[in-house]
């Protein structure tokens, strides 16, 4: 692969208005306008990232996480544009712009992702692969259709779905973004039938021309042909850093907050990234306020600023691998050992006692029940238009999704289309009315 061809700021949908003018703002620019502006992006911050909505205390929300994963994003896309553009020279490629695609896609990276955070992911799949969904599996495949988008549904494939597909009353191409930064939002490269770890892949069956078309107009490179495998876009590797960065700190932040970890194993945790000299000093500067939420906020900058430099430096020295497709896993496992070390008790603490916290799990066991029960009695509904009951509940889906589409696989994905894109609250407040538990005020 080459950078000239990987950076292209053609517009998907709206080939045929391309051209050289140069705006005030760059196309990728005006990417990230695009995406801030848009109901869907404004919709996540009302969708769980990892606890519970805020009560009296706010935590981060999928807009929060969005946002803060973007900042980081653009750091790391800046500091490898800025070597690259040295390395090569600016006229070889668009480096100055590596920082606004990243920044962009990492804004849109959760965006496919439904209500009630991963537990919503896993609440679909298993409605299809265990539950009362799994009697359609037969008309789907009959007709065609690719089951396994279901049975492994993947809130990064729903992301490019969302943002290509035209749904009715829209334009042409979705959001109509550049070529390359919606191939910086696809994580995984390839089709569910191929997916190596369970919800993993890139694209459903609906959108693999569109990838196809993406991959083809930007010289990204096919691993298996029989497979339909591709390498990433190199830039996602920054995409998924940012995300990897974000995630495990801000985890670690909120679970202080919410008395999850208490103050001394919070500040252990993030201290243990620093080693020697720089330790003193950082634990000297910590030292200067009392309050210690505000030393926890240093703490998780200066290691933010740490591994966006880890990270930099490794796309960097193996910038070659990135271009020929057979760098394997992500940037932050490759980092310095004492970093990588410390990411991993984060990692390892966050899943003892955050992810398995009784927050958390009644967030997911309320997320099954609720997603179960609306997308059984929606599918039902776009199967069974005829019937009484269905007429009245079709009534409640937007017009923009085509609940006359004539394939089994169609309805299904009509049915997932609206519920993906709930807000935590709007699922709920659907579902008690749906149960007859809440009534509009008389």
């Amino acid at each position: 692969m080459n950078w000239t061809q990987l950076i292209s700021d053609k517009r998907f949908g709206m080939e045929e208005y391309h051209d050289e003018r140069h705006h005030e703002r760059t196309d990728f620019q005006r990417d990230y306008d695009r995406l801030i502006f848009s109901s869907p992006f404004r919709r996540l911050q009302n969708k769980t990232q990892v606890f519970p909505l805020p009560g009296s205390i706010f935590v981060h929300n999928r807009l929060t996480h969005s946002l803060e994963v973007s900042c980081v994003g653009r750091s790391l896309g800046n500091n490898v544009g800025r070597a690259l553009s040295k390395k090569y020279g600016a006229e070889t490629a668009n480096f100055a712009e590596f920082g606004s695609i990243v920044s962009a896609a990492c804004l849109a990276h959760d965006m496919g992702n439904p209500p009630f955070g991963h537990s919503g992911e896993r609440a679909i799949s298993a409605y299809f692969s265990e539950g009362v969904g799994m009697k359609h599996e037969h008309k789907v495949r009959e007709e065609g259709g690719r089951w396994e988008d279901f049975v492994h549904f993947e809130g990064n494939a729903n992301a490019i779905r969302l943002l290509t597909h035209q749904f009715i009353g829209r334009r042409k191409g979705g959001f109509a973004l550049t070529y390359s930064t919606l191939a910086c939002i696809v994580k995984y490269p390839y089709p569910s039938t191929q997916s190596i770890k369970k919800n993993k892949f890139g694209f459903f069956q609906s959108e693999e021309e569109t990838y196809k078309r993406i991959a083809d107009e930007l010289g990204i490179l096919k691993l298996d042909d029989e497979k339909d495998r591709y390498a990433r876009h190199p830039l996602v590797y920054l995409v998924e850093a940012a995300d990897d960065i974000c995630y495990q700190i801000m985890d670690i932040e909120d679970a202080h907050k919410l008395h999850i970890l208490t103050s001394e194993e919070a500040i252990e945790l993030l201290l243990s990234y620093f080693t020697g000299e720089k330790r003193e000093r950082i634990t000297r500067i910590m030292r200067m306020v009392d309050d210690v939420n505000e030393q926890i906020g240093y703490l998780r900058s200066s290691i933010i600023g740490l591994l966006v430099d880890e990270c930099s430096r490794v796309f960097i020295e193996h910038e070659d691998r990135f271009l020929n497709g057979t760098f394997e896993g992500p940037l932050i496992k490759q980092i310095e050992p004492q970093s990588r070390k410390a990411y991993e008790s984060c990692s390892d603490m966050a899943y003892k006692k955050i992810y398995k916290a009784k927050e958390v799990l009644d967030i997911e066991l309320a997320g099954y029940r609720i997603f179960s029960h609306l997308i059984d009695c929606l599918t039902e509904a776009v199967m069974n238009q005829e019937h009484a009951y269905s007429k009245l509940l079709l009534q409640r889906i937007p017009d923009q999704y085509d609940t006359q589409v004539p394939t089994t696989y169609g309805k299904i994905q009509c049915v997932l289309d609206y519920i993906s894109g709930m807000t935590d609250v709007y699922a709920l407040d659907l579902y008690r009315k749906i149960t007859g538990m809440g009534l509009p005020a008389v």
